[in-house]
């Protein structure tokens, strides 16, 4: 049933990608595509600027890599229609624990980590793409400004959704697509996408081998308990964010 159920949700991607083509004036330019597998397994990542990066990832990976797949958080399960839906297609639901709470529940400590990587477990026999927008948000320049963001076009990245997704998947997963998504007019709204307002839309694609990613100081497994390999992650995913904000410079200034 999983095989079928993403062939429907492929299936009904491919018919939005041909409405798009057929009926919108967007010129998409994007670099990085070479290498991409069907039966491999990937964990996504890019800069979130609107709810048109969803449907552009959708199109430029359908069929390119297994079906993307989110993260949700444990309440969305009850959204009308949807929440249906993204339990079918094997959306990994995930329950957080607060310190808060968890000082008052001790016997729970774990519990969220344990619950998520039996919902994954099924992964490790069909390949599967995990997407997570580092983020957290969409950047808006009153998001930016009230972080105090040290990167000029993104907001700070958070290194924990990575590690859970890591921590949770078990060394399933065996390659990093690292996606820059830019807009030369500005973030257009779903609307302006629909609506053929968007004339172009550039998407670099950087894919490496998560086994060579870190350096060998860095231990992802003990994220969650190690406060100094917390640290070290967190300074990595920064030199890769500031990468990709020089990218959007240089994109810009073009």
């Amino acid at each position: 049933m999983t095989y079928l159920l993403d062939a429907c949700a492929v299936g009904w991607i491919s018919v939005n990608n041909f409405n798009q083509r057929l009926f919108s004036r967007t010129t998409l330019e994007v670099s990085g595509l070479e290498g991409l597998a069907r039966n491999d397994w990937y964990l996504v990542i890019a800069n979130h600027q609107s709810w048109v990066d969803i449907l552009l990832l959708q199109r430029v990976f359908n069929r390119e890599v297994p079906f993307l797949k989110f993260f949700l958080k444990q309440q969305l399960i009850w959204v009308p229609f949807l929440g249906l839906a993204w339990w079918a297609l094997d959306f990994p639901f995930m329950r957080r624990y607060s310190k808060s709470f968890l000082a008052k529940n001790p016997h729970l400590k774990g519990k969220d980590m344990e619950t998520t990587k039996k919902a994954c477990e099924k992964f490790q026999y069909k390949p599967t793409s995990i997407m997570n927008f580092v983020e957290g948000t969409r950047f808006t320049k009153e998001k930016h400004a009230r972080q105090v963001s040290p990167f000029k076009h993104l907001l700070k990245p958070k290194a924990g959704g990575i590690a859970f997704v890591l921590n949770a998947m078990g060394g399933q997963l065996h390659h990093l697509i690292d996606v820059t998504i830019f807009y030369p007019a500005g973030t257009p709204s779903f609307w302006d996408f629909i609506n053929g307002s968007v004339s172009k839309i550039k998407l670099h694609v950087d894919v490496k081998p998560l086994k060579d990613l870190f350096p060998e100081d860095i231990k992802v497994m003990d994220y969650f308990e190690n406060p100094e390999q917390r640290a070290r992650f967190q300074q990595w995913l920064n030199q890769q964010w500031q990468a990709k904000d020089q990218r959007l410079e240089n994109w810009k200034t073009v």
